[in-house]
């Protein structure tokens, strides 16, 4: 939910810290630029330090990031045309921890979970993504009526991440489970991780998928940042593009929890993947019909 504290209310940011909309999108897009580099070294710490490590580092730097961006509201500081650089700063942390803890599903659910139940556990763990993004459109928008209660949003933000540090921190003790939940999760066929990279990217499949799967979350992720000022730039409020935004999230989790159960009972994957990609793009085209200076 830290990831799109600001775009749900992009023009009261803006106005609170005299900023341009353009360096509101920059909170956002960070995430994206950092989660490329950084993705690559999620991938090596979870494979090699290994998931419990992953998560607390994970809940560190999201912790400090959001203890960071409090800074930039703080008047007794005065930073004065450095407010929106500690707010950058604090936005930076936590997009490092971002691929950590989005990365970390598939992990859990081959070491913790037999094979029938991986796709139901690898769902519910993955919610928790969409999830924060349905909080943070629904509770942004609720918390900043003016420009002046920023700093109160900033505030109920930190205090999740704080809280989930404490978690992590003091809650979890092993990075895999005392009993192997099959056979597959006890004998390791994984690759090195340069091995496996190579691989990747030597496989054709692997690489239209990449492409499919990346084209969706961008498609995602560009709603999520964006609908804020397409809608209110037609005269909506910026309430009714957080309800949008939520919607948009709930009929995904929805969608997600159903799929989830339907492939791990029938193992069609292909199919489904093919069904849902169809389905997204006649979405897009509607969105995009319905949304034009025409309309």
């Amino acid at each position: 939910q830290l990831w799109l504290t600001f775009a749900p209310v992009a023009d009261k940011t803006a106005a609170y810290f005299h900023i341009s909309l353009e360096a509101v999108n920059w909170l956002s897009i960070v995430y994206l630029l950092i989660s490329i580099p950084f993705g690559l070294v999620a991938t090596w710490v979870l494979d090699s330090v290994g998931l419990r490590c992953a998560v607390i580092l994970s809940a560190w730097l999201n912790m400090a990031g959001s203890i960071i961006r409090m800074f930039s509201v703080l008047k007794f500081l005065s930073l004065g045309s450095h407010n929106y650089l500690y707010l950058f700063i604090g936005q930076c942390l936590c997009a490092l921890a971002q691929p950590l803890i989005i990365f970390s599903p598939t992990k859990l659910a081959a070491l913790w979970f037999p094979d029938h139940q991986r796709a139901t556990a690898n769902m519910i763990a993955s919610m928790s993504n969409p999830l924060g993004i349905l909080i943070a459109n629904v509770l942004s928008p609720a918390l900043v009526p003016e420009g002046k209660h920023i700093p109160l949003m900033l505030g109920v933000y930190a205090v999740p991440a704080v809280t989930a540090c404490a978690l992590a921190t003091l809650g979890i003790h092993e990075k895999v489970p005392p009993t192997p939940p099959s056979a597959s999760a006890t004998n390791s066929t994984s690759q090195p991780f340069l091995t496996g990279l190579k691989m990747l990217l030597g496989n054709k499949s692997y690489i239209i998928l990449a492409v499919c799967f990346g084209g969706g979350i961008g498609m995602f992720t560009c709603f999520s940042a964006l609908l804020e000022q397409i809608l209110c730039e037609k005269g909506y409020s910026n309430e009714f593009a957080g309800l949008n935004g939520a919607l948009f999230t709930v009929c995904g989790l929805l969608g997600a929890f159903l799929l989830g159960i339907y492939v791990d009972r029938t193992r069609k994957f292909i199919e489904s993947t093919k069904i849902c990609f169809c389905l997204s793009a006649l979405a897009s085209i509607m969105f995009a019909v319905v949304s034009s200076p025409l309309h």
